[in-house]
């Protein structure tokens, strides 16, 4: 696994619009690191460390993870508590980040492990949002249709936005498809006003410049 990267960042993640961009490189780096075989195994111990460990006890958490804490020091927690119980590789890999200074973003990590684990399966998550809940057999058939039109598996999310007035809204990835009946409505106003605002300036031109003179 690579430790090559970048020295200048900003002193919060919070403040690093490329947070997301770096999570995925260090996914895509512990997928790799597993192997196609040992990738089940390496997510599911990524997983139970952050939702068993880091989840349920904030003070080692913060203390893994925030920059008071010293770059040495992390390192000697992560030799003193997870080196004892943990695989080789996921510690290696802990303090991978560790030197970069980059376990504040563990969350984020596994968050994009998992979604690179599912590309890499042909699967894919879809988040469908409607103004209510839909049964299991309006789901199955937007997954019917989905599954028949994308060239991956979806996994459908389903999610309730009460200010949609009907339709439904699909987005995948950072591509979000608008079908909801508020938007289809608004389109058309657009189209609508368009349309006036043209035959306006087309009266207009008319009247200036009339035939034969």
């Amino acid at each position: 696994m690579s430790e090559t990267e970048p020295k200048t960042r900003p002193s919060h993640v919070l403040e690093d619009p490329s947070a997301k961009v770096v999570a995925r490189v260090y996914a895509n780096a512990f997928l790799n690191a597993a192997g196609e075989a040992g990738q089940a195994e390496a997510l599911e111990e990524f997983t139970s460390f952050v939702d068993d460990v880091l989840r349920p006890n904030p003070e080692f958490a913060r203390l893994l993870t925030t920059e008071v804490t010293g770059r040495e020091e992390k390192l000697g927690l992560i030799d003193r508590v997870v080196a004892p119980t943990g695989s080789e590789r996921f510690t290696n890999f802990l303090r991978v980040l560790a030197r970069h200074e980059r376990l504040e973003l563990l969350p984020l990590i596994l968050g994009e492990t998992w979604l690179e684990h599912e590309k890499r399966a042909g699967r894919q998550r879809v988040i469908v949002r409607t103004a209510a809940a839909l049964d299991e057999k309006r789901l199955d058939g937007i997954r019917e249709r989905l599954a028949a039109a994308l060239p991956f598996e979806p996994i459908l999310i389903p999610e309730v936005d009460e200010t949609l007035v009907g339709g439904l809204v699909v987005q995948i990835g950072d591509t979000v498809h608008d079908g909801s009946l508020r938007t289809r409505i608004r389109d058309l106003k657009d189209r609508l006003r368009e349309r006036y605002l043209n035959e306006i300036q087309s009266g207009r031109d008319r009247f200036s410049h009339p035939e034969g003179n």
